[in-house]
């Protein structure tokens, strides 16, 4: 299935608000119920694409493309979509600020509970760190609404647009706390974990990259080399929150880094945050969830991005948070991108499925990975390694029956429905409930979305045509997953489409999963907005074209006097500007080069034996 990410996105809009705005009124909430992230998560899918494309935009009424009113038209005209925009991010914090005035990340209907007994009221309460990255990610996109649409309204005469400034700016006030206590806890969700490598905890890790039968000792001096400028790093530079009793310079001990479920148990408080978040005691388990971890990153690219620096959002406690968050993403990606490819012969990366330190193994796990790799090959603007991982992404692919065919009791439909089960270890000590569960579905998204990130980059045209046939593998796969039926039709998760009975069908929308499709939506948008590849050997063969054609074009100047009028002048300077615009797309579409070259060719050789063909009329 071809991604059309404009056309997609806004039927993605349409319905939206098809579901959501009924009656004139806005209904949170859908198959788990309303909850911090879940909301978050329906309003993100109408926020997101309206800041991250300027065809998208919402902040200047004026300027509102008329397919981009068409979708939104249940909110009225034009000039009346900015103003429901800020009211549903007035309604938005209203529900998810304390009486104090703390803001609330509980998950609620996201929660669990193992072996199907009860959770507490406090567990449903606990703040993870899908809610701090879900609102982190929210409020960026909110703020640059606001910081656009203000300058829109400070511009009006009318009363009705005048009188939206202090709603603007109060709201704005709330979102601003809320990120604050977002960034505050992903901050103190960050640990490095430091098992001894005789731990069951160390003996998972060893056995996860040893694929050469080396032994233990052996394994984890060569490990502490190659890691040794992240572990110097890790021990002098993350400071703020940092983890308690982590010896990471201790080279005799193997070492991890990521995110936890949540603020773990022995997380340092932050002060001088103004929020609960900055010391409130933890609960997680002091080592890193590959899930958690590629969630949190998700979220703090969208802090870190160039345009997010440009309009300077952030107050100075936002930006000593935010460079502390970009220190930890950085040593993230390093990590696991390292362990990832870690060795001379088989990477631990292509022994699928990965195992955590923990124990579980998934190919979601071996996926998380991949995902982080892609990641920093996509910083560093580097292909090395590409062919392997996108090799690892086709097996993932047909492991998770992604482009193969699903036989009947397969394993593989539980990465789709339920999901991975994750446990949260630590959960069970909040109030002395059951441990929580945290299922995870989202492995069609998650691959769709780096095979189209991993697709930016300056590769082979072979790499890329395996890249987009994947993505285009798991848009279909997601396709067959859209609901069909019911008040959210055009919106996501029906997994009976491609699971049957192994499925479950429903009419509420899964915000979790269309949340991330729209995700994937932008990315495509931004990805085919990008020049195409601009193969060497492409090029070499346009340059030769093009020089045969210059030099026949100069030929025949020399064979016509200077009318210029005549149909020869005319055609030569035809061929003229198909050869300057040749050259001057030779370096970025070559293939365009070398066809307009090739036609410019062809319009030679006509010339050439028609002035052939005149010379023999006279001869006879």
């Amino acid at each position: 299935m071809r991604i059309r990410p404009r056309q997609q996105l806004l039927d993605l809009w349409r319905a939206v608000l098809d579901y959501s705005y009924v009656g004139g009124e806005w209904h949170w909430g859908g198959r788990d119920g309303s909850n911090s992230i879940s909301d978050a998560e329906q309003l993100l899918c109408l926020l997101y694409p309206a800041t991250e494309i300027d065809a998208f935009a919402l902040d200047r009424p004026d300027d509102i493309a008329t397919d981009v009113e068409q979708a939104l038209a249940p909110f009225g005209e034009r000039t009346r979509i900015g103003g429901m925009l800020v009211g549903l991010l007035e309604d938005y914090v209203a529900r998810y600020t304390e009486a104090d005035g703390e803001p609330d990340f509980g998950a609620h209907g996201y929660l669990r509970a193992d072996d199907d007994a009860v959770l507490t009221d406090r567990q449903y309460d606990i703040e993870i760190v899908d809610a701090y990255s879900m609102s982190l990610s929210l409020c960026i996109s909110a703020l640059r609404f606001l910081r656009g649409f203000r300058r829109f309204v400070s511009g009006e005469v009318r009363r009705e647009a005048k009188q939206l400034e202090p709603r603007i700016d109060a709201v704005e006030e709330g979102i601003r706390v809320r990120l604050t206590a977002a960034m505050t806890g992903l901050v103190r969700s960050f640990v490095i974990h430091t098992p001894d490598p005789k731990s069951d905890a160390g003996q998972n890790i060893l056995g996860m990259i040893n694929q050469s039968d080396a032994a233990d000792e052996e394994l984890t001096a060569a490990l502490s080399r190659r890691l040794e400028r992240l572990r110097v790093q890790a021990a002098n530079e993350v400071q703020l929150g940092k983890t308690a009793e982590a010896d990471v310079a201790d080279d005799l001990r193997l070492f991890e880094c990521g995110w936890s479920w949540g603020i773990f148990d022995r997380a340092e408080p932050i002060e001088n945050v103004g929020n609960h978040v900055g010391d409130a005691l933890g609960h997680a388990a002091s080592r890193p969830y590959l899930y958690f971890t590629t969630v949190a990153l998700d979220g703090i690219r969208d802090l870190s991005s160039q345009r997010i620096r440009e309009l300077d959002l952030l107050d100075e406690t936002q930006r000593t948070l935010a460079d502390a968050l970009q220190l930890r993403l950085e040593l993230t990606e390093r990590y696991w991108s390292t362990i990832a490819r870690f060795g001379t012969g088989r990477w631990p990366l292509e022994d699928i499925p990965w195992r955590t330190s923990d124990g579980d193994e998934s190919e979601y796990f071996s996926l998380a990975v991949a995902a982080m790799l892609i990641q920093d090959l996509v910083v560093r603007e580097s292909t090395d390694d590409l062919a392997r991982t996108v090799a690892v992404f086709d097996q993932l692919a047909r492991r998770a029956r992604v482009i193969s065919r699903l036989t009947g009791q397969d394993a593989a439909a539980r990465l789709h429905h339920p999901g991975v089960r994750i446990r949260l270890a630590g959960s069970e000590a909040i109030t002395g409930g059951p441990r929580i569960i945290w299922y995870v579905p989202d492995f069609v998204t998650m691959m769709l979305k780096r095979t189209i990130q991993a697709a930016q980059l300056r590769t082979t045209v072979a790499t890329r045509d395996q890249l987009m046939a994947l993505a285009e593998s798991a848009m279909e796969h997601l396709d067959k997953r859209m609901l069909r039926h019911g008040p959210a039709a055009g919106l996501w998760d029906d997994t009976s489409g491609v699971l049957g009975e192994a499925g479950f069908a429903r009419e509420l929308p899964s915000w979790f999963m269309t949340e991330r499709v729209m995700e994937c939506l932008v990315l495509a948008y931004a990805s085919f907005r990008e020049p195409p590849l601009a193969p060497q050997t492409m090029m070499q063969r346009a340059v030769e074209l093009l020089s045969e054609a210059e030099h026949l074009h100069n030929q025949e100047r020399l064979l016509i006097s200077d009318d210029y009028l005549s149909p020869k002048w005319t055609a030569l300077n035809r061929i003229a500007q198909s050869l300057d615009r040749a050259r001057s797309q030779l370096s970025e579409r070559p293939g365009t080069a070398f066809s307009l070259a090739t036609r410019a060719l062809t319009d030679l050789d006509e010339l050439a034996y028609a002035r052939q063909d005149a010379r023999r009329g006279r001869s006879i």
